[in-house]
């Protein structure tokens, strides 16, 4: 870890460029003297994460409250057997209109973001007679509006951004859905994460069953005689195979003694179980 005076700073990597909502959801986990470490994919960031010479920790983006779920995530989950789930960040998505200090709504005749955050701001973009331009991120955008230093061009980006490139917000909310959560899940490696039981209260795992009649169904009765929530269930298509298909389970429990109690009984009734990590849920 980098040291700053007596502080630790932790070294987290991330998709996308500084000032990205990923860095938001770092900093909401482990506070803001994280250090982040800006990755163009997420495999980038499942590797440095992997590697404890660069980096302590991953954030990686696992769906949102509209677009759903990220599926190729759930895929680098599963073929990845070094790290763990250790926490989960629930970030609400909020779209700001940013530009270079002094400049005025009359002013601006082009807006750059990724072509997600436009169409999550359409309705408002809509309204407006500027040249919308497609980028690759976000915070990227909002970084180069403040590196031309025009008066005519704006970026769709976050507090953050504007915050770390010196940009005004000049027009604050401007997604049309003001209920915009994306999930976030925190990667550490198995030997560092330490599982804390009188705190955890969430697992997430993929099963595969054995594919008999009902033998998915035998799987879910289970888990509700357990007293176990299923707050997710996503099924995956396993690669080699002609449309036979895993599934990846988040699972909330009360305690970790019944969880483990669960889990045991899954066994039987599965062909096999990987466990991504148990850890304490995070809140909208």
């Amino acid at each position: 870890m980098m040291k700053e005076g007596n502080i630790q700073a932790v070294k987290v990597s991330i998709q996308g460029y500084e000032g990205s909502f990923h860095q938001v959801a770092a900093q909401t986990y482990f506070g803001n003297e994280v250090t982040v470490i800006p990755c163009a994919t997420f495999r980038e960031v499942i590797k440095i994460a992997n590697d404890n010479k660069l980096g302590d920790a991953g954030v990686m983006a696992i769906e949102n409250s509209i677009a759903g779920s990220i599926l190729p995530n759930y895929t680098l989950l599963q073929n990845n057997d070094t790290l763990h789930i250790v926490g989960e960040v629930y970030l609400p998505i909020q779209q700001h209109l940013l530009a270079n200090k002094g400049v005025k709504l009359e002013d601006i005749n082009e807006v750059h973001s990724h072509h997600m955050a436009i169409q999550q701001c359409m309705e408002y973009l809509g309204e407006q007679h500027w040249k919308l331009v497609e980028t690759e991120d976000t915070a990227l955008s909002a970084k180069h509006v403040y590196q031309r230093k025009s008066k005519h061009i704006a970026a769709v980006a976050s507090k953050l951004a504007a915050q770390l490139f010196n940009l005004e917000i000049i027009v604050p909310d401007i997604h049309t859905q003001k209920s915009n959560y994306t999930r976030f899940l925190i990667l550490k490696r198995k030997e560092e994460a330490a599982i804390n039981e009188s705190e955890v209260n969430k697992a997430s795992i993929n099963f595969i069953t054995d594919h008999t009649k009902g033998s998915l169904a035998k799987v879910l009765t289970l888990i509700a005689a357990g007293g176990i929530n299923l707050s997710k269930l996503q099924s995956m298509p396993i690669a080699g195979t002609d449309f036979k298909y895993s599934f990846h389970a988040d699972l909330e429990f009360e305690s970790y003694h019944q969880y483990l109690s669960v889990e045991k009984e899954l066994e039987k009734y599965t062909e096999q179980i990987k466990v991504f990590g148990v850890y304490k849920g995070g809140k909208i």
